[in-house]
């Protein structure tokens, strides 16, 4: 397997925004790097301004993706979110139906991330899909080429295959794109869908066999009976595929589409551009999501399992710990319980899968297991008294070297 932060650094360097993060006087777990955090359905082309785009910005997204139907409207949204820092997934026509010309016009541009190519494609599309990736990558294989999958509760006849594991593999296996992605909403009402860990389980392993870095998604823009989601919300979500091992984040939507299929509304922008508390729930998260990117990005996922009285369909219970952990323990619906790898530390993730309740987490560790704080600060873990009340959604990290 191929050493996953050497290739974010070389093929993504378009969504990192590269900072440092230091508190005086304490150790940081998270000295470098940043997490892509991609802002789906972004600023519409009539309204790609400085203004936007550092409005963007503020909200924590460092890279974006609007559908363009002219090649000039690319050019000028490029040229502002460059301006701001912001990267660009770039879609228009041309890039299908001029795939050379448009590829060349803008592949030096500094502001590019990658083309977006299509959405939830089926698999009879993967053959034509794999032509035009390597018609791309032919003339620029600097940036990556963007297409995201179908979840697993998508029908057979979307699926097209025997099972969605199916589904997954024969993409990687067809089609040679450089980073994987995958849609799923899991939050239904007030209740999370059965097959939730399940996705992220068979996309997860996919994309660690393939070797490559994969993206997933929380859902910010309310629709059918997916509700607007609350903090909570936003947090599991998000924090769990994190614990999963995702390089990157994805909010669908940022600008809340008009659409006559679908009642969305309360995106964290409106569709006439006013800001809602969605905005300032994504935006808090990705304060949050930034300081602890170090953590995630490029850390190899060892091992992820679960907590509870009852445990998500195809998952696995927690049955082992790793030697600096002598106990761990939670109450209420039950944790995600993740082990990544990066360099010569180890971290261990926990996640509160109950958006509605906190959780108590009991710990027993080592004297070198340390607690990773939301800054990125470092604290001895048996500093704090047991049982540690995580809230609805949230996680704690801990960091021990190997």
């Amino acid at each position: 397997m191929c050493n996953l932060k050497t290739l974010y650094v070389t093929l993504l360097s378009g969504c990192l925004l590269m900072s440092s993060h230091t508190v005086s006087g304490q150790q940081n777990a998270a000295p470098s790097g940043q997490l892509p955090i991609l802002g789906w359905y972004s600023i519409p082309a009539n309204q790609t301004t400085v203004a936007r785009y550092q409005e963007l910005k503020e909200a924590g997204i460092t890279c974006s993706f609007t559908f363009f139907t002219e090649s000039k409207d690319v050019e000028k949204a490029l040229d502002i979110a460059g301006q701001v820092g912001i990267k660009l997934i770039i879609s228009c026509p041309a890039l299908k139906t001029n795939t050379a010309a448009t590829v060349k016009r803008f592949m030096k541009h500094p502001a590019l991330a990658g083309y977006f190519l299509t959405d939830e494609p089926a698999p009879k599309d993967f053959d034509s899909l794999a032509q035009w990736v390597k018609a791309i990558r032919d003339i620029d294989d600097a940036h990556f080429c963007y297409i995201n999958l179908l979840p697993n509760y998508a029908d057979m006849h979307q699926l097209g295959v025997k099972d969605y594991r199916d589904y997954v593999r024969q993409f990687i296996e067809k089609v040679p794109v450089k980073l994987l992605t995958f849609d799923y909403y899991p939050i239904v009402g007030d209740t999370i869908r059965d097959s939730w860990y399940e996705n992220l389980e068979i996309f997860s392993d996919e994309a660690r066999k393939a070797g490559k870095p994969f993206w997933a998604f929380a859902l910010t823009t309310a629709h059918a009976s997916y509700p607007v989601p609350t903090p909570a919300q936003l947090r599991m979500q998000m924090f769990s595929n994190l614990a999963y091992g995702a390089q990157g984040v994805e909010y669908f939507t940022y600008w809340t589409p008009v659409s006559k299929t679908w009642d969305f509304h309360k995106g964290p922008l409106t569709a006439d551009g006013k800001r809602t508390e969605v905005y300032d729930r994504m935006k808090a998260l990705n304060g949050k999501i930034k300081m602890l990117s170090g953590v995630f990005l490029g850390a190899t996922l060892v091992s992820v399992a679960h907590t509870g009285d009852q445990i998500p369909s195809g998952t696995q219970r927690l049955t082992t710990l790793p030697t600096p952990i002598r106990k761990l323990s939670t109450t209420g619906s039950g944790a995600v319980v993740s082990f990544l790898k990066k360099g010569k530390f180890d971290f261990m993730v926990v996640v509160n899968r109950n958006f509605k309740r906190s959780m108590q987490l009991m710990l027993d560790a080592d004297a070198k297991v340390e607690r990773v704080m939301n800054d990125g600060t470092l604290v001895p873990a048996n500093s704090y008294h047991y049982p540690l009340s995580i809230l609805p959604g949230d996680m704690v990290v801990y960091r021990w070297v190997d």
